[in-house]
């Protein structure tokens, strides 16, 4: 008797230990190697700056204009998650398509379809009050990249196809449908011979919420949007069974397949799922910042998404995150053209050797050892 307690005791420990190495282990991925790929990208981003005859007192200011631009004042603030609104909304549909095992090239296309739709939805539908028009012009938005996605995934499905060819074809077409329908009367704006769109209502724009402190803060409703959909994202990946055949999927998908899911929906679903967040981030800023669709309004908005998928890990919490940071790089990237004088195309270079610390946590593990728990082996060595 006392040695089965001591058994199931001894079980019931093992158990919590592995959960707290578990969390342990998530808090790393998610949050430490991140904070460490930013620190060696920003000291990587300063010797290039001074490989480019660029002196330490420049380099300063400019990280001191970063952060003034991103998170100095409130309208630092206020362009920090305006700009991270579409990049998380976006980064969530790749996050998901990640989780299943699919590589979706295509946020781009769906994100610029997805917005063109829903200012159609706008002006189309004018005189709805805005609690009905809001809420259909981002519907509209969500539906249409939901449709547009759902090609590649019936594609893979169907034939096999990679979804990596398909989405990044289907991105090709998405650009020239825009320029085509931009310039069809009952969208082109009037007396305008630019592809440019007429401009979507009062009641399809998502309010925004501090214009009564300065009419200059562009920081509109659709935060909540994002905050809702990460929430959303959350429970549909790990509190729901579509969410486990989606995750079971992109593990093994022969033992999904031999568990007796279908693998055939599951891809169509997730595609379909993924194209519908980044529509809804396409939306968000045509209906929040821009008020109407011009060629390539998305701004690379959805390619710059994989960078965010990839560096939250492509957990909701990670990529909301990794938004704020992309956004508040954005932000602050503007600051630094302006008062320090340095090139906005450094910021990609920071964006990028961030990506490379995050694709590579074995090295960032590597050069700052201290920063990270050692886990020993059966034999009581540490690795």
């Amino acid at each position: 008797m006392s040695e089965n307690l001591n058994d199931k005791l001894d079980t019931a420990t093992q158990a919590l230990l592995q959960r707290t190495t578990r969390g342990r282990q998530d808090f790393e991925t998610l949050v430490i190697v991140p904070i460490f790929a930013v620190i060696a990208a920003l000291f990587l981003g300063g010797l290039i700056m001074l490989a480019t005859n660029v002196d330490l007192a420049t380099i300063g200011e400019s990280y001191l204009a970063l952060a003034r631009g991103s998170v100095g004042s409130l309208p630092a603030i206020s362009e920090t998650l305006t700009a991270a609104i579409p990049l998380v909304l976006a980064g969530l549909g790749l996050a998901l398509g990640f989780r299943a095992g699919l590589f979706n090239i295509g946020a781009e296309g769906q994100l610029l379809l997805g917005g063109m739709a829903a200012v159609m939805a706008g002006f189309m539908l004018e005189g709805l009050p805005w609690i009905i028009h809001l809420p259909l012009a981002l519907l509209a938005g969500a539906l249409v990249g939901a449709l547009y996605a759902s090609i590649a995934g019936w594609l893979k499905a169907s034939t096999g196809a990679h979804e990596v060819i398909s989405t990044i074809m289907l991105n090709l077409i998405s650009f020239r449908l825009l320029d085509y329908l931009l310039r069809q009367p009952f969208i082109q704006k009037e007396g305008r011979a630019d592809p440019i769109s007429k401009s979507v209502p009062d009641s399809a724009e998502l309010p925004r919420l501090l214009d009564w402190l300065d009419p200059n803060l562009r920081l509109h409703a659709g935060v909540f949007l994002m905050l809702a959909a990460v929430a959303f994202v959350y429970w549909l990946l790990f509190r729901s069974k579509i969410g486990f055949a989606f995750r079971a999927s992109g593990e093994n998908p022969h033992a999904a397949r031999y568990a007796g899911m279908r693998s055939g929906l599951i891809i169509i679903a997730a595609m379909a799922t993924a194209g519908a967040l980044a529509g809804l981030a396409g939306a968000s800023q045509v209906l929040g910042v821009l008020d109407r669709a011009t060629p390539g309004f998305s701004a690379g908005i959805g390619f710059d998404a994989i960078a965010v998928a990839l560096m939250g890990r492509s957990h909701p919490l990670g990529v909301l995150l990794a938004g704020l940071l992309f956004g508040a790089l954005e932000a602050g990237g503007r600051q630094m053209q302006v008062d320090a004088g340095v090139s906005i195309d450094l910021i990609s270079i920071i964006q990028a050797l961030i990506i490379v610390f995050i694709a590579a946590p074995l090295l960032v593990k590597a050069i700052f050892p201290w920063g990270f728990r050692q886990r020993k082996n059966a034999k009581g060595g540490s690795k």
